[in-house]
């Protein structure tokens, strides 16, 4: 019976050590982490480079994983397995805020919404299960881009499609705001996708910590803000709650 591929073996060490830890890690670093000759880590970064399996900062020369692996981790989770998960917590928070919910896992460079919970009111609604929201301009979607579980579409020139005048259309001023989401641990977009409307949103992660999903509030930009344009902090509380209860379920540390 043949014996393991030794190449494979050193090629899944590396990705464990990038996904190990919050920093990105030099050739250096990686081969003496690991015990390898610099010409063997380079080869073996290089290959898995060029199958988006790991990324290279173009200033730093640092590696970190790909948007290509990440978005793989996320097929061990089955969407149906998510929204059977996220009902009841979905249904919950829709009563206690008093706003539609939305549930939304990547797809092809958008956000399919995979779950849709009307707001609890007599107000004409129209179901969105199904509907594909851009990331860039949509809370689940900044989301997504913020915890690497997604990678945004952009024109020839870099640039990011205008939905309102209020969107973010560069990369640099998208970066910013998903480096805010990171730090804060919840997204939110204002009049970005549609003017008058707003939404909030926060990551559901799976086994490992892995970012699965994101659950969000939406509804009209007076309801989901205070008069300057700011999430309401008592929104944002039972969202996040919401989304820690489902993460729970899902096999997720506490956090």
């Amino acid at each position: 019976m043949a014996g393991p591929v030794q190449s494979i073996e050193r090629a899944a060490a590396i990705l464990r050590l990038l996904a190990g830890g919050p920093r990105r890690l030099g050739l250096g670093e990686v081969a003496s982490s690991l015990g390898l000759a610099k010409g063997t880590a380079h080869g073996i970064l290089r290959t898995l480079q060029h199958v988006d399996f790991v990324e290279q900062d173009e200033t730093t020369g640092k590696y970190q994983l790909g948007a290509a692996l990440l978005h793989l981790g996320t097929s061990y989770l089955d969407v149906n397995e998510l929204r059977s998960r996220s009902l009841n917590w979905a249904d919950a928070l829709a009563a206690r805020s008093g706003e539609a919910v939305r549930l939304g896992t990547p797809l092809e460079g958008k956000v399919l919404v995979v779950h849709h919970v009307f707001r609890p009111d007599d107000t004409l609604q129209t179901l969105d299960v199904g509907a594909l929201l851009p990331l860039h301009a949509s809370s689940m979607g900044k989301v997504l881009l913020a915890f690497g579980t997604a990678a945004p579409e952009t024109g020839p020139g870099g640039e990011l499609e205008a939905y309102t005048r209020h969107t973010l259309v560069t990369r640099a001023d998208l970066d910013r705001a998903l480096a805010e989401i990171r730090e804060q641990g919840w997204g939110a977009e204002v009049q970005e996708m549609s003017l008058g409307e707003a939404g909030i949103a926060a990551p559901i992660r799976g086994h490992g910590g892995l970012v699965v999903g994101a659950i969000a509030l939406s509804g009209p930009s007076e309801r989901i803000c205070d008069p300057k344009g700011r999430p309401q902090p008592a929104l944002i509380g039972l969202l996040r709650e919401a989304a820690r209860a489902i993460s729970r379920d899902l096999g997720a540390a506490r956090w």
